[in-house]
């Protein structure tokens, strides 16, 4: 952390250590890590007792931005990538996580990917 490090990225260093210390991913409940930037959007599946990614999506690859081409606004395309990565989760089998909302706060684009993920059918 250096000294220039704003008081607000600071903050969310603390609560991404804070959730990350309590919500672990196994292999019978992944976690689902998401991670917000200003421009884009991504998420991945993870069993942290083998420290091996499952499954993952991002709104800039080139699977989602097909898929996403008409869509405007960046929460339709999180809701959109929510679906697909339930979706794919579902295709490897997994069907419960916890979820890691990575010191973001639960609102906007996080809460539209986390509710479009349980509409697909991932408990969490």
């Amino acid at each position: 952390m250096g000294r220039y490090t704003s008081k607000k990225t600071l903050g969310r260093r603390r609560r991404k250590l804070r959730v990350h210390k309590k919500v672990l991913g196994d292999a019978a409940r992944p976690r689902l890590c998401v991670y917000r930037s200003l421009k884009h959007l991504s998420a991945q599946i993870i069993d942290d007792t083998s420290g091996v990614t499952l499954c993952s999506l991002t709104t800039a690859s080139k699977e989602f931005a097909g898929q996403a081409a008409e869509l405007k606004g960046k929460t339709a395309k999180s809701t959109l990538l929510g679906k697909l990565l339930a979706q794919k989760a579902k295709e490897k089998g997994i069907t419960t996580i916890r979820f890691d909302r990575g010191g973001n706060n639960y609102h906007g684009r996080v809460r539209a990917l986390a509710e479009a993920a349980r509409e697909e059918g991932l408990e969490f």
